[in-house]
């Protein structure tokens, strides 16, 4: 019965979308702010946190469309988040981190009819449709206005935007820009977690990414979306095959397989982040360098984490090939370093695990199709360490030209060769 139920849902969400859906074009994972996260004063009071405050976030997008929705969570909140007012428009000449947008294209959001709305914990929220083109790889500016704030300081965000957000006191949400003798400014974002867009085209669809700091694009530049990630849109959207295809960047740097730490475990968010999310047909992983980076370097540890970290991945690939949904991996990348000072991950004993886990990535079967960045990046004289030329410096996160090797290397063909559904049984 429950093969059944699975197989007439997937019957009916293709019927549905033969006639139009809602697509991610843009998405950041939600975490809870750690204490090191929280805006600074005045806008983290005794009892709550930006209280009588406006925040101006601006997120780039993937694919196009005419019509947008905007998600706003409060996953990790412990009392509801009281969003007062929210707008959509362009930046000011496009520009990522702005503070200033294009009054012309202002829009007010509204939420079940209501311009207003109460988040309960745990919860999200989605405005109502909007009619508000977006094109490909353009910028969004989401203003929001919290009168009362949020109480407490359980809130929810992503500390890893590496784009600027710009908040001050006051409702500010249609003002051209955001200035006043209150206005900061820091590199998270804070509550929104998706923008989606409808599209009749039965070929629009998402490529959702699990992955740690790397991903998250620790190590680019701020302001200028040059992530891994967002150098593979940009060959997509130059392909036409791929140029329908959305990448939802769902990464959080500190990130584990395994254990929560800088958000949820990755075996424990398959649901949240991919399952649930709007038109994703393709999935991938590249993730599991803070779980051996993290476990005690005995030999005896790195077994076990080598064994469990094994396991989850196939949980992982068995829940999602549930919903016909292709998983693509990504072999872990080096850590090694002249001494542990400079990387604390740098041991023998984890290097050896790295490489467990980098054969079983290899082995044909585990995943749909694996692409392999250890090759990619690792020094060809000293493979268990970064490439000199794409060492960001810290021996375990590339460069701005690691993440271009990285891009340039990515098989945008496997989006054809796994364009239909997967055996579900």
């Amino acid at each position: 019965m429950h093969s059944y139920v699975l197989l007439l849902f997937s019957y009916v969400f293709v019927a549905l979308a033969a006639n139009g859906r809602w697509v991610n074009t843009w998405t950041s994972m939600p975490q809870l702010t750690e204490s090191a996260n929280l805006p600074n004063p005045p806008f983290n009071g005794s009892t709550a946190v930006f209280v009588n405050s406006t925040l101006r976030q601006t997120l780039h997008m993937s694919i196009g469309g005419n019509q947008t929705r905007v998600r706003f969570s409060n996953v990790f909140g412990v009392n509801n988040l009281e969003i007062t007012a929210a707008t959509i428009a362009l930046p000011l000449n496009g520009a990522p981190g702005s503070s200033a947008i294009d009054v012309s294209t202002l829009r007010t959001l509204t939420f079940s009819g209501n311009t207003n709305f109460s988040i309960p914990n745990g919860a999200l929220v989605v405005s109502d449709p909007v009619d508000f083109p977006i094109q490909p790889q353009s910028t969004l500016t989401v203003t929001m206005y919290l009168q009362d704030g949020q109480d407490g300081f359980s809130i929810t965000s992503h500390p890893g935007s590496r784009t600027t957000t710009w908040m001050s006191f006051g409702d500010l949400v249609t003002a051209s820009n955001i200035t006043s003798s209150s206005v900061t400014s820091v590199e998270h974002w804070y509550f929104v977690s998706a923008v989606e867009v409808w599209s009749n085209s039965s070929s629009t669809s998402a490529f959702a990414i699990i992955g740690d700091s790397i991903t998250d694009g620790r190590g680019s530049d701020d302001n200028k979306n040059n992530r891994w990630p967002d150098l593979v849109l940009a060959r997509m959207q130059q392909n036409e095959a791929t140029s329908q295809i959305a990448v939802n960047n769902q990464a959080a740097g500190g990130n584990r397989v395994l254990a929560d730490g800088l958000g949820p475990n990755a075996l424990g968010r398959i649901d949240r982040d991919v399952l649930a999310q709007s038109g994703v047909k393709y999935a991938m992983i590249f993730e599991g360098v803070n779980d051996i980076g993290v476990a005690d370097s005995s030999e005896e540890s790195q077994s076990l984490i080598g064994d469990q970290l094994i396991s989850a991945y196939k949980q992982i690939v068995t829940r999602i090939h549930t919903f016909g949904i292709p998983v693509f991996a990504a072999t872990i990348t080096p850590f090694g370093a002249p001494s542990s000072t400079i990387q604390p991950y740098s041991n023998p004993v984890r290097e050896a695990t790295r490489q467990r886990i980098n054969a079983f990535i290899r082995t044909p079967g585990s995943f749909d199709y694996f692409i392999d960045f250890d090759k990619v990046l690792a020094d060809p004289n000293n493979p268990s360490q970064l490439n000199p030329a794409f060492n960001s410096g810290d021996f375990l996160h590339p460069n701005v030209d690691g993440y271009e090797a990285i891009a340039n290397s990515f098989p945008l063909d496997i989006f054809e060769q796994f364009s239909g559904e997967i055996s579900m049984f």
